[in-house]
C-alpha cells in the first residue's frame, strides 16, 4: 500500500507494473488473505499499525478482484483506468506541437511496439498498454531468471525510454506543470 502510493505519485509506469505484480501475487495465494498475511505482510518491517493497514488494503484488493471477476486473469478497473489516463495523455502529447521530443521518441519506438503487437492475443490494444504488457513480460522473465535475448533488450531500452518520458510528463500533468493545447471549441 505504502509502496503503491509512492509509486503512483512518483512514477506512474512503475505503479502500473507494481499493481499488476500484486494482482499476480494475490492470485498465487489463491486470494487467501491468511496466506498473504503469513507469507508477505508479516515479513514486512512496518509496525503493527502499518501491517494492519496493509492487510486491510490487501483485503480490499481481494474483494475488488472478486467483484470485478479478475481472480484468474485480467486487471482491476482502477489500474485499467490509470492505463487509460496515461494513454489519453500520450495522445495529447502527440497532438501538441509543444512536445516534438515525445512524438519523435514515440515514432522511433513504434516499430518495436508493432513487432510486439504481432505476437499478442489482443492486436487492438492501445500502443501504451502494449508497452506496459511488454515491460511486465520482461519483469516476469527476470524474476524467473530466464535469459533475455538481445532483440528483447533493445526493445526494452526503447520502450523503457518512452514510458519513462511519458511517466515524467504524467507527473507534471498531475501537478499542473504541463502545458497542453486547449481543445478547440
Amino acid at each position: 500500500m505504502f509502496i503503491a502510493q509512492q509509486k503512483r505519485k512518483d512514477n506512474i509506469a512503475e505503479y502500473v507494473l507494481y499493481m499488476w505484480q500484486l494482482e499476480d501475487l494475490i492470485r498465487a495465494y489463491k486470494l487467501d488473505i491468511e496466506s498473504i498475511a503469513e507469507n508477505v505482510i508479516n515479513k514486512m518491517t512496518y509496525g503493527e499499525e502499518g501491517k494492519a493497514q496493509i492487510r486491510d488494503w490487501y483485503e480490499s484488493l481481494i474483494e475488488m478482484m472478486r467483484l470485478e471477476g479478475v481472480q484468474e486473469k485480467g486487471h482491476l478497473q482502477m489500474v485499467k483506468n490509470t492505463v487509460s489516463d496515461v494513454t489519453d495523455l500520450h495522445y495529447a502529447l502527440l497532438k501538441s506541437p509543444k512536445y516534438p521530443g515525445y512524438s519523435a521518441l514515440f515514432y522511433q519506438t513504434l516499430s518495436v511496439i508493432g513487432a510486439f503487437r504481432q505476437r499478442q492475443d489482443n492486436p487492438d490494444a492501445e500502443d501504451i498498454e502494449l508497452c506496459f504488457v511488454f515491460l511486465y513480460g520482461v519483469l516476469m522473465l527476470r524474476l524467473q531468471k530466464r535469459e533475455i535475448s538481445q532483440d528483447t533488450q533493445i526493445a526494452l531500452t526503447q520502450i523503457s525510454k518512452l514510458l519513462a518520458l511519458l511517466s515524467h510528463n504524467y507527473k507534471l500533468y498531475l501537478n499542473n506543470e504541463l502545458e497542453l493545447d486547449e481543445p478547440e471549441v
